[in-house]
């Protein structure tokens, strides 16, 4: 028998001070925070689901004051730096990207490992097969990877549409555009509406899978000035993931409910098919190292990724937190 939406609220209501006990228990060992408010920024992507679900456990970490910030998402790095947010999650790629152009943020921890799937018509079946053809994206240093990876030119070899008022995933629903790299909730719409086929999911398809997709960043001076702080988001963000991961019917239902999404059924589906259990697998380092490398080949980044990792990351917080949650 289906739930109804009061029982699975209620359940939800159970589900998280389950989860925040043994967060108090360990808090309460700890120095408290150097600050107890924390502004995280709100942005229409499902797959930062952790960032959304995790508000009870914020508390726990003993922060009272907690705001989401609404930002775009082509500056929330730019927003991060300047301190209008202290943390926002996004792509590990242009949070590198940021920084190498000397914006003031500081990465902290992986989100998730894969949300991309690369959908495309006229028998693509390879990105080898994009050579000379249109691809739409709002995320065009990805595509631009993983056609180097293969051996193509993104600079010569695809015709990139990227200008989101363009509308490129409507260009491609209409057989105008080749192939369209998607994140949730694209991804959720293009299945739904059964357009195109799927040629490669960052999920599954290495190496793309063997590294966290996104990344939780913090500005920089807050970072600095509030270690305890900064190590209770992450331990707090990491346990929203494993939320996500073991209960995403509660996590989805509570992420429309607070009003960061309205599809419960793209929401669930988001937190079905990413790995967010998986931080315990993943190495934050290495995930900007293979970032960065790809970007400094490219030419899309000056700074080479030892700069990178020394001068915007710290993660300290997430390799002590692997440890203490036994990962």
């Amino acid at each position: 028998m289906m739930q109804t939406r009061r029982r699975l609220l209620g359940g939800m209501a159970l589900a998280i001070p389950a989860a925040v006990l043994p967060l108090r228990r360990t808090a309460a060992l700890e120095p408290p925070p150097e600050t107890t408010t924390v502004r995280l920024a709100r942005q229409p992507i499902i797959c930062f689901a952790p960032q959304y679900v995790f508000e009870e456990l914020l508390r726990a970490e003993g922060f009272t004051e907690i705001r989401y910030v609404d930002v775009a998402i082509q500056a929330t790095d730019e927003d991060l730096g300047r301190g209008q947010v202290d943390f926002a999650s996004s792509l590990t790629l242009l949070h590198v990207i940021a920084i190498d152009a000397g914006h003031q943020i500081t990465i902290v921890t992986g989100v998730h490992a894969g949300c991309y799937e690369l959908f495309a018509h006229n028998g693509i079946r390879a990105i080898t097969d994009l050579k000379g053809r249109s691809v739409g994206t709002l995320a065009p240093p990805l595509i631009s990877m993983m056609a180097a990876w293969v051996g193509l030119d993104p600079r010569k070899d695809l015709r990139f549409v990227s200008d989101s008022a363009a509308n490129p995933l409507e260009l491609f629903a209409q057989g105008k555009l080749d192939a369209y790299l998607a994140q949730p909730p694209e991804v959720q719409e293009l299945h739904a509406r059964k357009v195109g086929h799927v040629v490669l999911r960052t999920a599954v398809d290495r190496p793309w899978s063997q590294y966290f997709c996104c990344a939780l960043a913090g500005n920089r001076e807050y970072v600095a000035r509030h270690p305890v702080a900064t190590k209770r988001v992450v331990r707090a963000l990491l346990k929203a993931a494993d939320l996500c991961a073991t209960q995403p019917e509660r996590s989805a239902r509570l992420i429309v409910d607070r009003g960061f999404t309205e599809r419960y059924d793209y929401a669930l589906q988001t937190l079905t098919d990413n790995p967010y259990g998986s931080w315990r697998e993943y190495d934050g380092e290495d995930s900007v190292r293979f970032y960065a490398l790809r970007l400094h080949e490219l030419g899309m980044i000056k700074r080479d990724p030892k700069r990178i990792l020394a001068e915007g990351t710290d993660f300290r917080p997430f390799n002590e937190l692997k440890r203490e949650l036994k990962a």
